[in-house]
């Protein structure tokens, strides 16, 4: 921009310098006077700021010039249609045109000019009417152009000052740009980087659950900043106050749950007591009977002793039988005893307390219960304790209950010649299986899936509750263990229960 301004003051300044000359030499050229007009061409040129000045007919042939042929030009022909036979093409023939040069691109020049650069000012001589209406008139008015005036203008005082004021210039331009960028980089590092680096290291610690954390807000801060800064002091405090009331939340879940599952637990471990009593009303019918038998015999024997005691001479003879009979009475109240108690145990509530126990021994508990009204209904009942380890951690009566039930149900299946076995072995160091095999009706491959489901029964002429299967297969996975079952209608049903040993 400062190079085109520079560009068109020369253009200005040569303009004003080719008005001087034509006016100059106006009058000479319209009295036809060319002694007067060499004169003052001779003169112009030797004005400070003008190189030469040419004059041109109407074909572009030199009239006159200024130009001095001597030793120091290597310019011979100031005719610039010898070097440029073009020229017409060059400039505007009636208006006046300008062309910048370089002298050793377009001419040769004087050595000294050093490759600077020229205006060249073309300004055609046009007929005006005062030259073709006048007497003396030596042109007709049908030419136009009747020559053209070149005027020669060196360029080196601009171009210095156009380089001067460029470098100028452009020191100065580094100077701001080196000024405005560091300006701008303590503005960005105060205002921008330093204010960002707060919002980074805040979030850092948030992220590491300091949630204490908040951005300090500055003084001056820039107004785009500021509110970025409260935003996210704004978002921690909301963010803090929603972990409170999620902690609280949790907590109150979590007592919840925790009343709640003390609640199941109880009603669970009611739910066990009350299918224990239902299979223990189950047991009473059958155990009544055989309770009865030995009482009845206990009567007699004891009614026969009191008439023998009475008779002190019967007394005498048969006191061997007296004692066989007393013993008798013994052994049967001692089984009285043995079946109460055994039904008692049973029925009484579990403690939460497991313990270490040989399963065989709680297996043979149940065989003694669960005999006497499994050989009323008919079944062959027998035991295979196969297993050679048989320590398990468990709640005695619990798995005694278990039992209890899936013998119940297998005496339940089982229409005649049935058979029910217990058998026990282990697959492995660290397990236990409890097989129990009975030849009963089965159970439909359809129902299988659900026998262990609360509230399923396939019973259709015994009354039940179906929560024994399901209270089954709770106490199991309460130790840790698995039921499985296999079945096939007509076949019988093998129940098996998995539990795992204490093996150090």
């Amino acid at each position: 921009m400062n190079e085109q301004y520079l560009n068109t003051l020369i253009r200005q300044s040569g303009n004003n310098i080719g008005s001087i000359v034509e006016g100059a030499l106006y009058h000479s050229m319209l009295e036809n006077d060319k002694s007067s007009l060499r004169n003052t061409l001779d003169i112009i040129n030797t004005l400070p700021g003008i190189d030469e000045v040419n004059m041109y007919d109407s074909n572009e042939e030199l009239v006159y010039s200024s130009f001095a042929l001597d030793n120091d030009h290597k310019h011979s022909d100031p005719d610039c249609k010898s070097c440029h036979p073009h020229i017409k093409e060059m400039f505007s023939q009636k208006e006046k045109s300008y062309k910048i040069i370089n002298v050793n691109s377009d001419c040769e020049m004087n050595v000294n000019d050093n490759g600077s650069r020229h205006l060249l000012i073309k300004s055609p001589i046009l007929n005006e009417k005062s030259c073709s209406v006048s007497s003396c008139h030596a042109h007709n008015q049908s030419e136009v152009v009747l020559g053209s005036l070149v005027i020669k203008i060196p360029l080196e005082a601009q171009d210095a000052a156009i380089k001067k004021s460029s470098i100028e210039f452009f020191l100065l331009a580094i100077f701001a740009t080196a000024l405005f960028v560091m300006v701008l980089l303590i503005f960005t590092r105060k205002k921008i980087k330093e204010p960002l680096n707060a919002l980074i290291k805040a979030s850092i610690a948030v992220s590491n659950g300091d949630k204490s954390t908040r951005v300090e807000i500055q003084p001056h801060q820039l107004d785009d900043m500021r509110m970025v800064s409260e935003a996210f002091n704004d978002m921690l405090d909301n963010l803090h106050s929603a972990t409170l009331e999620l902690e609280n939340w949790s907590q109150q879940l979590e007592y919840k749950v925790q009343k709640k599952s003390e609640e199941l637990g109880a009603a669970q471990h009611e739910l066990i007591h009350v299918e224990r009593l239902a299979s223990l009303g189950k047991l009473s019918s059958s155990v009544a009977h055989e309770i009865n038998n030995p009482l009845s015999g206990i009567l007699i024997y004891t009614k026969l002793l009191y008439k023998q005691v009475s008779n002190p001479e019967v007394y005498a003879s048969k006191r061997e039988s007296m004692l066989k009979h007393l013993k008798l009475i013994e052994n049967e109240t001692k089984r009285c005893g043995d079946i109460v108690k055994g039904l008692l145990d049973f029925s009484r509530k579990d403690q939460d307390n497991f313990e270490p126990k040989h399963l065989h021994e709680t297996l043979k508990e149940t065989y003694e219960l669960m005999s006497h009204p499994i050989k009323i209904a008919n079944i062959a009942f027998s035991t295979q304790f196969s297993a050679a380890s048989d320590l398990i951690y468990c709640n005695p009566n619990q798995i005694k209950q278990a039992c209890v039930a899936l013998l119940v149900n297998a005496s339940e299946a089982i229409i005649e010649n049935g058979e029910i076995l217990i058998k026990t072995s282990n697959p492995d160091d660290e397990h236990i299986i409890v097989e129990i095999i009975d030849n009963g009706v089965g159970i439909n491959p359809v129902d299988l899936p659900h026998i262990f489901e609360p509230f399923f029964s396939t019973k259709s002429n015994v009354s039940g509750t179906g929560l024994g299967l399901a209270i089954v297969h709770g106490i199991i996975q309460n130790h840790k263990g698995k039921t499985e079952v296999k079945s096939e209608p007509g076949n019988g049903t093998t129940l098996t229960i998995i539990l795992p040993l204490i093996t150090s």
